[in-house]
């Protein structure tokens, strides 16, 4: 038998195995990290794999894993991390990572920049929006193939809200697990005590929304520390327990389900104004608050430069003139 021969029969047999477990959990999980541009990815992979090295941008779609020993010859657990460069300006490649034999192992962290909380908004809605209609439809593709998977997942979406818990009817969680996480919390702890309030409050609801994690780092070793549980239970199925922090004078921790409506309040705004916002849904009206305190910034800045090869910071003048000739 050559090489290519022993391979091919390796792939298949690992194809029959996934498809007799019928969606059952593999040793393999994989974590897609969304999210501001420079706003701390890199930063936070490379201290859950423990690498002590500074972290590069991220070109475009960036990949590397981590490796977990179960214990004394047993195979040892694999994480995938993927990492999405430039913030909202290539939201065509959420596509890659996602496909419909990874789909049921994924996990999204979507790390926003506290510090900018002008593109906080529009950050977060193009990329969750995006990457939500992207999984439904691998979703409603896998129900076509395996409707066993498919019905398990949307069932499993409900696995961290409890069936007795008040808002379980006003709430639409994201068809995969989903932490958010807001980093710079340095920065961001300096702010005026309103505009945190403000933030803090929204994000809480988008995330209890979304049936998601919600937590907020720093330079602090303690806290990425804290997210590092957080992300080993995502990548290797370590169950770090449940835990909620909501003072927003303190950095918040949130685990997905603990939060309610309730404890959150309604938006931060008098309720002459509340009249005057016309919002057709909870999200909408969270939204027109938020933008009314922090309009985001005009299209054109948050718009990145489509074509790298144009991009300054990967200017190289001898190709760039030889372009220039070519053009």
């Amino acid at each position: 038998e050559t090489l290519w021969e022993i391979a091919k029969a390796e792939v298949e047999k690992r194809g029959s195995n996934v498809n007799e477990g019928d969606g059952a959990e593999t040793g393999e999980k994989s974590v897609f990290f969304i999210g501001s541009k420079n706003g701390g990815k890199t930063t936070i992979i490379l201290r859950c794999l423990d690498r002590d090295e500074p972290p590069k941008p991220t070109l475009a779609l960036e990949y590397t894993y981590g490796r977990r020993a179960k214990g004394h010859n047993i195979p040892k657990d694999i994480a995938h991390f993927w990492e999405l460069g430039g913030g909202t300006s290539l939201l065509d490649l959420i596509s890659i990572p996602i496909t419909s034999d990874t789909l049921r192992t994924f996990s999204i962290v979507l790390v926003l920049d506290l510090s900018k909380p002008n593109d906080l908004w529009p950050t977060m809605e193009n990329l969750l929006q995006s990457t939500k209609s992207h999984v439904d439809k691998v979703i409603m593709k896998l129900g076509k193939t395996n409707p066993k998977a498919a019905s398990e997942m949307r069932q499993k979406i409900w696995s961290n809200m409890q069936k007795d818990h008040p808002d379980r009817e006003l709430i639409d969680p994201f068809p995969i697990p989903l932490v958010i996480i807001g980093s710079k919390y340095d920065i961001f702890q300096d702010f005026d005590s309103e505009k945190r309030k403000v933030i803090c409050k929204t994000l809480r609801f988008v995330a209890h929304y979304y049936g998601a994690s919600l937590m907020f780092t720093s330079k602090s070793e303690a806290q990425l520390l804290k997210i590092r549980g957080v992300i080993n239970q995502l990548a290797f199925g370590i169950d770090k327990g449940k835990s909620i922090y909501v003072d927003q004078n303190k950095p918040l921790f949130i685990t997905a389900g603990l939060d309610s409506l309730s404890q959150i309040g309604s938006p931060p705004v008098s309720d002459n104004d509340i009249g005057k916002l016309h919002a057709h849904t909870p999200m909408e009206l969270w939204k027109k608050v938020y933008e009314k305190l922090f309009p985001p910034r005009s299209v054109n800045t948050l718009k990145d430069i489509k074509d790298p090869a144009r991009d300054p910071q990967y200017a190289e003048s001898e190709v760039d003139e030889m372009r220039v000739q070519k053009d």
